[in-house]
C-alpha cells in the first residue's frame, strides 16, 4: 500500500478533482446564448404571419414595385436589371428562412398537441374508471334493495296478515259475543 502511494505521488500530477456536491464554474462560450422558448415563440409568430393573406398581399406589392422600379426607373437608379437576379436571390433567402421557421413552429405545435392528447387520454381513463365504479355501486345498491322491504312488499304482507286474521275470526269467533267480562282481559 505504501509503495502504491509513493508511486502515485511520483507520477504526473492529477487533473483537479471536481466536487460533485458543487456546481462547476461557468465556462466562456463562443456562441451566444439564447432562450429556446423565446426563439420558438418568435418563430411561431413569423410562421403565423407567413401563413396569412396579408403576407401574400405585401409580398406581391413588394415584387410588383421591385419589377416596375427596375424597368421604369432611369438606368442609374436601377439596382436589379431585367433577369432580376437580385430579386430571385432575395426570394430564395426569404424561403430559406421561412421553411425552417415554419417547421419549428409545426414541431412546437406537435409537442403541444401530444401533451394535450396525453392529458385527454388520462382524463378519459379517469372518466372510464369513475363510470365503472359508479356502475358497480348502482349494481350493489340494486342488489341491496332486493333485500330491503319495500312499501309494496310491506303492503302485501299486511294484506296477507289481515286475510289470515279474518280467516281466524271466521274459524274462532270472538269471545265478546259469548259475554266475557271486561275485567278478564
Amino acid at each position: 500500500m505504501a509503495a502504491d502511494r509513493e508511486r502515485e505521488n511520483r507520477s504526473e500530477p492529477r487533473s483537479p478533482r471536481f466536487r460533485l456536491d458543487q456546481p462547476r464554474p461557468p465556462r466562456n462560450r463562443i456562441l451566444p446564448e439564447y432562450d429556446p422558448e423565446a426563439f420558438g415563440r418568435l418563430s411561431e409568430r413569423i410562421a403565423r404571419f407567413l401563413g396569412t393573406g396579408r403576407f401574400i398581399v405585401w409580398m406581391t406589392v413588394v415584387i410588383i414595385l421591385w419589377v416596375v422600379w427596375n424597368i421604369a426607373a432611369p438606368d442609374h437608379l436601377r439596382f436589379d436589371q431585367y433577369p432580376f437576379i437580385f430579386l430571385t436571390l432575395m426570394l430564395s433567402l426569404q424561403a430559406s428562412y421561412a421553411a425552417p421557421l415554419i417547421l419549428l413552429a409545426q414541431n412546437r405545435q406537435d409537442d403541444r398537441d401530444r401533451v394535450n392528447l396525453e392529458q385527454d387520454r388520462k382524463q378519459n381513463e379517469r372518466s372510464i374508471a369513475d363510470t365503472e365504479y359508479l356502475t358497480r355501486e348502482i349494481a350493489s345498491l340494486r342488489m341491496g334493495l332486493g333485500e330491503v322491504a319495500t312499501r309494496d312488499w310491506i303492503r302485501s304482507e299486511l294484506q296477507d296478515l289481515v286475510k289470515e286474521l279474518e280467516e281466524q275470526r271466521a274459524v274462532f269467533p270472538s269471545e265478546r259475543s259469548r259475554g266475557s267480562d271486561v275485567g278478564d282481559r
